[in-house]
């Protein structure tokens, strides 16, 4: 997903770009996993502290995780405009492209911009004849996205649904 990449497709922005995530993101990155969770953290009866401290805590845990589990992976912060909106992590693995993760910051959310990215993604695995897989949360909004562009559940993982895209001959990933 580099601008060689992003270009080939046109659906982006011009405006989008990506970059290697480096230290100095770690407070836009954790404050994106929080907007992630907001729902699920009005559910719960604790301070704003009480809240802060746990989504601290479950970002260091995840973001260590990533780092352990998908050492070849690229770390990739969105940006548009220059300003930081997102991130996409993907590991390019020899028989699949693995989404680790993808987020947009709330104000860019359910415009398409996700849906784009994801596009240019099936069309990268389309070409190389790869599947795409990603663990998304049962409950998380975006699983009606990926079950329009034709990702499918493969394995139930508790709270997590694996889903998996299987490129076909026949048909292009954003028909």
């Amino acid at each position: 997903m580099n601008r060689a990449y992003r270009d080939r497709s046109g659906r982006l922005p011009k405006t989008v770009e990506f970059r290697p995530a480096k230290d100095a993101d770690l407070p836009f990155l954790r404050a994106l996993y929080a907007s992630t969770r907001e729902d699920e953290m009005r559910l719960v009866d604790w301070t704003e502290e009480q809240k802060n401290a746990f989504l601290t805590q479950q970002f260091e845990a995840q973001h260590q995780y990533y780092h352990e589990q998908f050492t070849s992976a690229e770390y990739l912060v969105v940006e548009r405009d220059g300003m930081a909106i997102g991130r996409i992590y993907l590991d390019r693995r020899v028989n699949e492209l693995r989404l680790v993760d993808i987020a947009l910051i709330p104000e860019v959310r359910n415009q398409g911009l996700g849906r784009a990215l994801l596009l240019d993604l099936l069309d990268e695995a389309q070409a190389a004849a790869l599947p795409v897989s990603i663990h998304v949360e049962k409950y998380n909004p975006a699983m009606r996205l990926y079950l329009r562009l034709g990702f499918e559940p493969v394995e139930d993982k508790g709270v997590y649904q694996l889903m998996e895209w299987q490129p076909d001959g026949e048909r292009s990933p954003h028909e």
